[in-house]
């Protein structure tokens, strides 16, 4: 157990030295500098200038002139003025280079309600005079301690509430799994069975016609007479029975 807290304590005060060994930019000092520095002043005071029911429209107007800069200054301006107030004054400036090789230039600022910073970044840009030309501006209030733990409390409960309100349409929505399955199964309608195949027909055995049979005997009769010139009186034809289904054929 011991081990396990000196090595706990062994990455903490290497983190804690790390930090401290870091080195800080140095700030920028000469003529670019300086000319930096008048940029970002110009930049604040002009969005200062601006009133409060007119931000939106001069953002607008800057997005239109593609002048990003001044738009998303603007923009910074609008979401911290109410906690921040008017400008008063500039307590101090300092430009750094930044690591990708571009500007960095940082006002402190003195409010009506707080301190806080206004932060231009330039970009080099050959066709400028200067050589450089700025590409955003931004306000960072400073918080206390106790307004910074609140908007972490607020933020908290807001997250909790959504998550709350979440688990509970689900829930909800599961429940009534039951109803929509009942409701389903009520306006289902049954298949109809399928019908019974007609039973086959049975064959009909056919009577046979006696009166048929006496008169083909009488013309046969008749006939043989006629052609042996003797008289049918001594003829004796049999009764013909006549096969079911059969056929003349052909001799």
């Amino acid at each position: 157990m011991r081990r396990l807290w000196l090595m706990v304590c062994l990455v903490f005060s290497l983190l804690a030295l790390s930090a401290c060994t870091a080195a800080e930019p140095a700030p920028l000092e000469g003529e670019l500098a300086n000319e930096i520095l008048m940029l970002t002043a110009g930049a604040l005071e002009s969005i200062n200038a601006v009133p409060e029911d007119s931000v939106e429209a001069e953002e607008a107007e800057a997005i239109k002139e593609k002048n990003t800069a001044i738009a998303d200054g603007l923009s910074s301006w609008k979401s911290v003025m109410h906690d921040t107030g008017k400008v008063q004054n500039v307590i101090s400036g300092v430009v750094t280079e930044s690591e990708d090789g571009g500007y960095e230039c940082v006002l402190t600022v003195e409010f009506a309600s707080r301190k806080g910073e206004f932060k231009g970044f330039f970009a080099e840009d050959y066709d400028s005079p200067l050589g450089v030309s700025p590409t955003t501006f931004s306000f960072t209030p400073e918080y206390t301690t106790g307004e910074k733990l609140a908007k972490a409390g607020m933020n908290t409960l807001m997250g909790m509430g959504i998550v709350f309100l979440v688990l509970i349409f689900i829930s909800i929505l599961i429940s009534c799994f039951k109803y929509i399955n009942a409701f389903e199964n009520k306006n289902k309608v049954a298949a109809p069975a399928p019908a019974a195949p007609a039973p086959a027909p049975v064959p009909v055995a056919e009577e046979e016609n006696l009166a048929d049979d006496l008169e083909l005997a009488a013309v046969i009769t008749a006939a043989i007479a006629a052609f042996d010139n003797t008289s049918a009186d001594g003829l004796v034809v049999r009764s013909i029975k006549r096969a079911p289904g059969a056929k003349w054929k052909r001799a």
